[in-house]
């Protein structure tokens, strides 16, 4: 797995963000365990207390739950993931739509500009 980091936010949300799109994308099926903090912060190359601070983000979330001695997994709750994709699909669509607006595009013509993108691809 990839991680890249950049400099305008800290770590630990950046992962969470990562963490959180990889169970959105499946790559961590609902149910499944997820790997220990020492081996995500190892394949990261980041500190575990910063691996950590993630994971106990996700539980926030609701996108993990935690075992005391089973260690985390992902949520069985379907609910809770199509609320956090719809909520990352919607981010992604209020971003493009802002870009088109700082461009000069309408919102109407914003709309149109993405219909026919999508007509050619």
């Amino acid at each position: 797995m990839d991680w890249t980091f950049t400099e305008d936010r800290p770590i630990w949300q950046q992962l969470t963000e990562q963490l959180t799109l990889r169970i959105l994308k499946g790559e961590y099926p609902s149910g499944s365990r997820l790997p220990a903090v020492r081996e995500l912060a190892a394949q990261a190359g980041v500190n575990p207390n910063t691996m950590q601070r993630s994971l106990a983000q996700l539980e926030q979330d609701g996108l993990a739950v935690g075992g005391r001695t089973a260690g985390r997994t992902v949520t069985e709750d379907a609910a809770v993931i199509a609320a956090a994709r719809q909520r990352r699909a919607r981010a992604a669509v209020d971003a493009c739509f802002r870009i088109l607006e700082e461009l000069g595009y309408t919102k109407a013509e914003a709309l149109a500009f993405v219909k026919e993108e999508l007509d050619h691809a």
